[in-house]
């Protein structure tokens, strides 16, 4: 039994690293899109408050903040243009006749998802810091346990809009308006209003930014905030989850899996 799921999980891992390769303009598409944003963006804010002793620190506060939102982007969007481009293709419902089930092959997906994305995003995220000049801390110790709790969030928000996809098969403009709800998640002033700390990724942002910008190991950060931030993780992906179980069953009662 847990040859099978291994099996599946290097097919799935694979068809990710295929599909990298194979279609490598798409990829590089993607990266040099993403930039020229956060290019357009920080040479606005530059223009308007460059002057301003604080920039600096700001600036730094910009380049980890949209790297997460990068990141949460390619989070919760794996998931559902998998099911809509399955459904295109008409192979959705061959996936579901696996004996191990979709759910499986979606989680797999997910993980793979998250270690396939490093390969564009680490790539933004030196282009920004080439950019502005501003040389953030790495600690793999403390980035990488955080970085996954965070975008835990994004991908249990990935379950809800895959489970639309299911139901409503074309959910795009939704996927736009998603993009700047995560803004204001990012950006959420949790010093101020500590209750904004359950909202998706803004407490991995915050404490992110403390080791990157701060240098602060995970060791150091208060223990409240982990807690509060691994509570977060499991309760968007485990709802998420169970959203998109009620969402697959009122498919299959419509008899929608098969159709586009």
């Amino acid at each position: 039994m847990k040859n099978r799921y291994l099996i599946l999980f290097k097919t799935i891992f694979l068809k990710e690293w295929i599909h990298l390769k194979r279609y490598p303009f798409n990829t590089i598409s993607a990266i040099v899109t993403i930039y020229l944003v956060f290019l357009l963006f920080f040479l606005g804010y530059k223009f308007i408050g460059g002057n301003q002793p604080s920039f600096s620190r700001t600036t730094e506060g910009f380049i980890v903040g949209f790297f997460i939102w990068t990141y949460s982007i390619a989070a919760y969007s794996t998931l559902s243009w998998g099911i809509i481009q399955e459904a295109r293709a008409g192979t959705l419902e061959q996936l579901y006749m696996t004996p191990l089930g979709y759910e499986t092959v979606a989680v797999f997906t997910v993980i793979s998802n998250f270690i396939w994305s490093l390969v564009w995003v680490i790539p933004i995220l030196v282009l920004m810091m080439v950019t502005t000049g501003r040389f953030l801390h790495f600690d793999l110790i403390t980035i990488v346990p955080l970085l996954i709790l965070t975008i835990a969030s994004g991908y249990g928000i990935g379950f809800i809009t895959g489970g639309l996809g299911l139901i409503f098969k074309k959910i795009q403009a939704f996927f736009q308006i998603l993009q700047f709800i995560f803004v204001g998640f990012i950006v959420a002033p949790i010093d101020k209003a500590p209750i904004l700390k359950i909202l998706p990724f803004s407490l991995g942002t915050h404490l992110i930014g403390m080791n990157m910008m701060d240098k602060v190991p995970i060791y150091k950060m208060p223990v409240y905030d982990i807690l509060i931030l691994i509570g977060n993780a499991l309760f968007y992906l485990i709802t998420g989850f169970l959203i998109f179980r009620f969402c697959e069953k009122v498919a299959k009662d419509r008899g929608l899996l098969g159709h586009y």
